[in-house]
């Protein structure tokens, strides 16, 4: 076979798989390009790098900008895949293909309970955020449960409600850090506030120096650093439902780099240099911090509504993805057949379903005994979250190979610097790992990866057995 029939019957084999998932591509490029955007600025931002900032000082600034690079080099891996074979269950799927069946089969399950744990936590944490108005008037579980119905059930109308919902969720969270940034930039620049007698670009600097924790500092806010990143990959999951994904994934994922250097590299120097980094807290909000240094009250209220979004835009998230993942395993044979069922709108209503139940549970749990148990559940999604990294970086390294060899179709978006880019990216989250595990809090994560590793390992053979010539099953 030539190498143009190999890089034919691959498109053929893509355009075929695309068609056959029974979805509507209904998502354009507008609403591609807000959930790019909204998937890296969450509240691992917002509330999360009050913590980092406590524990690094102004070097978190270069921890984001190294871990973003990184991201950038995922993303890259991603897209190079989808443009070699755009499928909604793009990461089960590519493991599926380019490691082992079993392999796909724990990606999928794994990529699923990351959004479940997600959605249970974010949707939780918007219910305690609507108390800053209703001052506890309306119970924490009513709205926890008004929130994941509405966002349910915008889920179930169609996939393009849910690409507005993300627009304007994103729009929002947007158009308040580019907000902050120029507050900042006046302050820094015509002095006006209350902020402005200690506002300096030397800030950086003059309160301990850059590395005020050393560099040991530094390398232990990595997990925060990587949490907040988290999510940054559910643009491969629409692939299946883009309108032109030849066109719409790659500028998304090209926008990679200048959109961490804005909201989070830009924000944080901004901030660090109108307040000192000695006066953020752990578990409060820089933004907020920050607007109450500068004497703008309103700021509180408004970074609350802001916070509030983001909670909401990734339980909208975690709905979306769970039923595509759950639909991906239940076609190739490694999840229940029930999950298949797509309503006339193209929507996997069982998948979602049966997610968004599991995220009311979580909300009960978490209501009725809040304790650590439950901290512990939520930090067991950073390591869920960094294993689609890790299998997207894996299976790129496999096609790359392969395709460099002429075994298959070279993808219409190489990228640059691969192979050697992807081995970065994964010596990077090892280090990642390696750092959680020196951490007191982030270590019962690395505890809880290996049971839920073996679970998935006992329900893999126990699959495999009932259905030994199914093809799922079998090395592609």
């Amino acid at each position: 076979m030539t190498s143009m029939q190999v890089e034919n019957q691959g498109r053929d084999t893509a355009g075929e798989e695309a068609a056959g998932e029974g979805y509507h591509r209904a998502l354009g490029a507008r609403q591609i390009q807000m959930i790019a955007i909204g998937g890296a600025i969450g509240t691992g931002l917002f509330l999360g790098a009050g913590k980092a900032i406590s524990k690094a000082g102004p070097s978190l600034i270069l921890a984001y900008a190294i871990a973003g690079l990184v991201i950038f080099f995922i993303m890259r891996a991603l897209g190079e895949l989808l443009m070699y074979r755009p499928v909604s269950g793009s990461f089960s799927e590519y493991a599926r293909e380019f490691v082992g069946p079993f392999w796909g089969f724990v990606t999928g399950w794994t990529y699923w309970l990351f959004w479940v744990v997600t959605g249970i936590t974010e949707v939780t944490a918007a219910a305690q955020y609507m108390a800053y108005w209703t001052h506890d008037s309306i119970p924490q579980w009513a709205y926890a449960l008004i929130f994941t119905v509405i966002l349910y059930g915008a889920n179930l109308i169609s996939v393009k409600l849910f690409g507005e919902l993300e627009f304007w969720f994103s729009m929002v969270k947007v158009t308040a850090i580019v907000g902050m940034i120029l507050i900042c930039a006046g302050i820094l620049t015509i002095g006006f506030s209350d902020a402005a007698e200690t506002a300096s670009v030397a800030n950086l600097w003059s309160e301990g120096g850059f590395f005020p924790k050393g560099l040991g500092g530094t390398l232990m806010t990595l997990q925060i650093v990587m949490f907040a990143f988290l999510a940054v990959e559910l643009v491969g999951v629409t692939a299946g439902e883009s309108k032109d994904p030849e066109k719409t994934l790659p500028k998304a994922i090209n926008t990679v780099p200048w959109r961490i250097a804005v909201f989070y590299v830009g924000a944080l120097i901004m901030i660090l240099s109108v307040v000192p980094w000695t006066e953020f807290q752990p578990g409060v909000s820089p933004f907020v911090a920050a607007f109450e240094k500068m004497g703008l009250g309103i700021g509180a209220a408004i970074v609350n509504f802001v916070v509030l979004t983001a909670a909401l835009s990734s339980c909208n998230s975690g709905m979306y993805s769970t039923g595509r993942m759950l639909r991906d395993l239940a076609l190739n044979g490694q999840g229940p057949k029930l999950f298949t069922r797509l309503t006339k709108n193209g929507t996997p209503l069982v998948g979602t379903t049966f997610s968004a139940a599991l995220m009311l549970v979580g909300v009960w749990i978490n209501y009725v005994a809040p304790g650590k148990a439950f901290d512990y559940v939520v930090s067991f999604a950073t390591i869920s979250g960094m294993w689609a990294w890790i299998m997207i970086l894996v299976c790129h390294v496999r096609y790359r190979a392969k395709s460099d060899r002429g075994e298959l179709p070279a993808s219409s978006f190489r990228a640059p610097g691969a192979p050697w880019t992807s081995w970065f990216a994964l010596a990077f989250i090892g280090m990642v790992i390696v750092m959680m595990g020196a951490d007191q809090d982030a270590r019962v994560s690395l505890y809880c990866a290996p049971l839920w590793g073996l679970l998935l390992g006992v329900a893999y053979l126990v699959l495999k057995s009932r259905n030994p010539e199914n093809a799922a099953f079998a090395k592609r």
